[in-house]
């Protein structure tokens, strides 16, 4: 004997079929509840990676304002090196020997204020990097802080309606889980990817007003009568949705 939970070796067609219109009824409550969260989750989902998002962009700014803040000491020990190279070389002119040397001299001291100016220069960019970068943070900072409420109030509502809907879902969960072992793995795969493939996750329909339930397409008089037999599975030929009788609702009212 089979051992899997999904062994349908005792199962009529007509109760497989009951079965699947079960599971479908079960499903669409499932559905109705879950229409309750609207967008919330993808709300929540979206305000989790801006956030995320912004977090990395703060971070990001904050370690280039500290490598900014390191250039620009970098820069001011090169000016305080050069000042003492100048006042070196200054020194040293005192002493030469002949204008050669003097010249020379001349030349690595005027090479020194250029790498001044330079540094001044690089100091002064660094500056106003930074101001923007301070800017960038602050900003991004309150556009977090804002999100990081949103989050909050969102995650808020869809906690409450989880925490109100909670027992439902497990109870049509269980129920699901009672008429899927009544249907074989093939139709209930086959169910689960029509489910997936139409809109409204109607992928067990009956027929209304002889027509298809799903798509309206009218069903011919002999096809109906073999759904109401229930001899076999029968598909819309328009839709590929499984069909069953109405008078399925009448017996389960």
């Amino acid at each position: 004997m089979s051992t899997k939970p999904n062994d349908t070796t005792d199962y009529s067609i007509e109760e497989k079929t009951i079965a699947l219109y079960e599971l479908q009824k079960i499903d669409s409550k499932i559905d109705e509840i879950n229409k309750l969260k609207g967008e919330l989750p993808l709300e929540v989902q979206d305000l989790e990676d801006e956030i995320a998002g912004l977090e990395t962009r703060i971070a990001n700014f904050t370690l280039e304002l500290d490598n900014i803040s390191k250039n620009i000491k970098t820069k001011k020990e090169e000016i305080e090196l050069s000042k003492s190279q100048i006042k070196k070389y200054e020194e040293q002119q005192n002493n030469v020997r002949n204008n050669r040397e003097f010249d020379l001299l001349s030349k690595e001291i005027e090479y020194q204020k250029l790498e001044i100016e330079l540094c001044e220069k690089k100091i002064k960019e660094g500056t106003a990097e930074s101001k923007v970068k301070k800017k960038q943070i602050e900003d991004a900072k309150e556009i977090l802080e804002g999100r990081k409420i949103d989050l909050a109030n969102k995650r808020s509502e869809l906690d409450s309606i989880d925490e109100e809907t909670a027992k439902e879902i497990d109870i049509l969960q269980q129920q699901s889980v009672e008429a899927e072992k009544k249907i074989d793995d093939r139709l209930l795969s086959a169910y689960k990817r029509i489910r997936q493939n139409v809109y409204n996750g109607l992928a067990v329909v009956t027929v209304q007003r002889d027509a298809c339930g799903g798509c309206y397409n009218r069903i011919p008089p002999q096809r109906q009568l073999d759904i109401r037999l229930s001899k076999k599975i029968i598909v819309c030929e328009y839709c590929g949705r499984v069909l069953v009788s109405d008078l399925l609702d009448d017996e389960q009212a």
